[in-house]
């Protein structure tokens, strides 16, 4: 899905300043000067897509800068803050930070750094992808160049993941089609098109890797199948439409780059991606790796399955996976408990002991919360979750400023609850007139 973080308020998530400065030897690059630094270098990049407010990447931030250090005149290492340049954090589909990338001699296939986080590590991986894209260079198989650069240069690229389509099989492939499409009608003469060939190459090949083939990026020839050009009334060259399952064709009319193609590539896989998971706060791993890896989590505590059964504590989370889809792009993580199963985090939150089901928005790196005073509701989440998003809404600090102990518990088995079951009674020995004389 898109890397969108969507505006939040500014009570709960205060923006923070970029954790690196000029004085540093780690360049700050923008979408401004991205293709220009790093598609267009030579040389092999490290770029570190960071948020100011990630703890994990504020502990990277002096290691990064040690290596960047290390590492002048050789490689170069650079900085994206994907919080602030959302578009250039999705082109390259980040979804957590921090995400750490290394473009080599093709920079539009970067790779993943996988490694440690320390200085060390960093070098090290810099030097052996170093050593990797010399190696290349010294076998005839790399020039060192961006592959953008060489297509653009030859005037083709490598057009292996563009889908050509034809009049007899546009239907078969498309129309009946789950996937979303993204198909180019072009002239052969038309130099606009011939300019927009090797970015809508490069593109394809990032959309499939980013989307696993969920949006498709196809060409067809305008000249050559007139019947699809008639149908969809082709007046110029090139004609970008967008098809999806059950809709009408929609006209794309954003920039002719590769980031601009990808970018509305991954804002359409956004739209056709599933919810996020919500999951049952079982073990401290879970609460923690959710609200951790999320600007917001939401926590729903449900009723005791003794007061619901199954069906009405399917209904509530009927409810919030609803509103998990409509603020899917917000990247919140969705969580829920059962009444009195997270005693502590219940009094953390200010919910502890009753009014159930209720529900909180905490912002884990600040360790505030907001709670939702209206209805449980598809309408009254929907207000409070608005509210937030546009700035607006009461905070508090969670109590302790930290997350309390959470108790591992077994996961809801999806079956009405059971009362416990208790010892009988014999009273068959018990004198009950006897006993009813004496009390009275």
């Amino acid at each position: 899905l898109l890397f969108v973080l969507g505006t939040l308020s500014c009570t709960l998530f205060l923006a923070v300043n970029g954790l690196y400065s000029a004085s540093d030897d780690v360049i700050e690059l923008t979408p401004n000067n991205f293709n220009k630094e790093v598609i267009q270098s030579e040389s092999l990049w490290l770029v570190e897509f960071y948020a100011p407010w990630c703890g994990h990447c504020q502990r990277l931030t002096p290691e990064w800068k040690k290596a960047a250090t290390a590492l002048k005149g050789v490689v170069k290492v650079g900085a994206v803050d994907a919080d602030k340049h959302q578009s250039l954090g999705g082109q390259y589909g980040v979804r957590g930070f921090p995400t750490i990338k290394i473009f080599g001699a093709n920079k539009n296939k970067a790779e993943d750094y996988q490694g440690g986080r320390t200085s060390d590590a960093i070098v090290d991986a810099a030097l052996s992808a170093l050593r990797s894209l010399v190696k290349d260079r010294l076998s005839g198989r790399g020039g060192g160049y961006s592959s953008g650069k060489q297509s653009r240069e030859s005037g083709g690229g490598d057009k292996k993941d563009v889908i050509e389509l034809t009049d007899d099989s546009f239907d078969k492939k498309v129309i009946n089609s789950d996937d979303v499409w993204m198909v180019e009608f072009y002239a052969p003469w038309c130099g606009h098109c011939k300019n927009l060939e090797p970015e809508w190459a490069a593109a394809a090949t990032e959309v499939k890797e980013q989307t696993k083939g969920k949006v498709k990026l196809a060409a067809v020839d305008a000249t050559v199948n007139q019947m699809l050009a008639g149908r969809y009334g082709i007046r110029g060259f090139p004609t970008i439409k967008i098809f999806q399952k059950g809709e009408d064709p929609v006209d794309y009319d954003g920039g002719r780059t590769r980031s601009d193609i990808i970018a509305r590539a991954l804002d359409l896989f956004s739209d056709n991606a599933p919810p996020p998971e919500l999951l049952e706060i079982i073990s401290e791993d879970v609460l923690k790796s959710t609200c951790d890896a999320h600007q917001l989590c939401i926590i729903s505590v449900l009723p005791h399955i003794l007061d619901t059964g199954a069906s009405g504590r399917n209904s509530y989370l009927d409810v919030m996976m609803k509103m998990a889809e409509k603020y899917k792009k917000k990247m919140w993580g969705w969580l829920w408990t059962e009444a009195g199963a997270q005693s502590d985090l219940e009094s953390s939150l200010g919910i502890g002991g009753f009014g159930y089901p209720a529900m909180a928005a905490v912002n884990a790196r600040k360790m505030k919360f907001a709670l939702l005073k209206g209805s449980f509701s598809e309408q009254g989440i929907n207000e409070f979750l608005r509210e937030l998003s546009v700035g607006r809404g009461s905070t508090a600090p969670v109590s302790g400023g930290a997350f309390p102990k959470i108790h591992s518990v077994e996961p809801w088995d999806g079956k009405d609850g059971e009362l416990p079951v208790e010892d009988d009674i014999d009273l068959s020995d018990v004198d009950l007139d006897d006993w009813d004389k004496d009390e009275l």
